[in-house]
């Protein structure tokens, strides 16, 4: 088939990898967001996808909405059996929905009907859940609400970040995508409605979510901060200033004795917080402005003295 394939971040780039080297479709164009502006001089930086599409000489399409007029006429002139997506990060109008004779279908990472939206791994780390996987399924104007076409499932290993999910998901994801264009090629897919029981929604993660409540049990403590890495960062407030916490571990047998949620006890070479059940142990963090570090070598270079604790959020 003829493909237009819409995505924008590295996790996308393996879905794209695996269209480009499949040798029953072409990928005539790519659909991104605009380019936007990072690092320190704040210069426009096109997206993981587009820099990989111009990499292959593939053409590369950016408009600011999907519904501007001369994107839509490029892709109809360009005429696709098929759009593919992977995390393209804009709402489709039907107007474009229209344009493909077999429409966009969608790789979302979830088990759908659970966790649709913008977050979905994020959120299944914050529920505890012990299975994720990845979906295909026909864009419709709802919310992921389409049609499905196929499924993988990955486990969730306990020490899982977002990021480390995603990872795995993007390359088994990538798989079931291009088997989905298989089937839909040559008829042997029909797509099927999602269930009505188990939809969930997984709204994008605010700065705000990421802040670390110490006076929520260490298990919730550790999904936070799990699920929050690489971004936005799970982070909490000492002295005034914030503090990005990158990584810690649950220590049940830390002893902190009389100790409030939020409270510090600094060891040679350990950093433990109490929490509202028990104590967890600072693995990384990171003062603003500063790279990450060890936490002992924080705890030192700041001198805390005895008695020192994280700010708790009010409630």
């Amino acid at each position: 088939m003829r493909l237009v394939f819409a995505g924008t971040p590295e996790v996308a780039v393996p879905a794209l990898d695996t269209l480009i080297a499949s040798e029953r479709h072409e990928v005539a164009a790519v659909v991104t967001r605009p380019d936007a502006r990072a690092g320190r001089g704040r210069r426009l930086v096109p997206s993981p996808v587009a820099q990989r599409a111009e990499e292959e000489g593939i053409e590369v399409l950016k408009p600011t909405r999907p519904r501007d007029e001369d994107f839509l006429a490029r892709l109809r002139d360009i005429g696709p059996d098929c759009c593919p997506v992977v995390a393209y990060g804009a709402l489709l109008p039907r107007v474009a929905l229209d344009v493909p004779a077999k429409g966009w279908v969608n790789l979302h990472f979830s088990l759908l009907p659970a966790w649709r939206g913008a977050a979905p791994v994020q959120h299944a780390l914050l529920a505890g859940d012990e299975m994720s996987g990845a979906t295909t399924f026909l864009i419709e104007e709802g919310l992921d609400s389409g049609p499905v076409y196929g499924v993988v499932t990955e486990e969730v290993r306990p020490r899982d970040t977002s990021g480390d999910l995603l990872t795995r998901l993007a390359f088994a994801g990538a798989g079931l995508l291009a088997a989905t264009m298989d089937g839909i090629e040559d008829g042997t897919l029909q797509a099927v409605p999602q269930p009505e029981e188990g939809i969930s929604l997984a709204p994008k993660i605010t700065v705000e979510d990421a802040r670390i409540d110490w006076a929520a049990p260490a298990l919730r403590v550790d999904r936070v901060v799990r699920a929050c890495s690489p971004a936005p960062g799970a982070w909490t407030v000492f002295r005034g200033e914030r503090l990005k916490v990158r990584s810690l571990a649950p220590a049940p047998d830390a002893v902190v004795d009389g100790a409030t949620p939020g409270e510090l006890r600094i060891g040679k070479n350990s950093v433990h917080v109490a929490t509202g059940s028990h104590p967890v142990e600072l693995e990384w963090v990171q003062p603003q402005g500063k790279k990450p570090m060890r936490a002992a070598d924080w705890a030192r270079g700041t001198r805390i003295e005895e008695g020192a604790r994280f700010d708790v959020p009010a409630s």
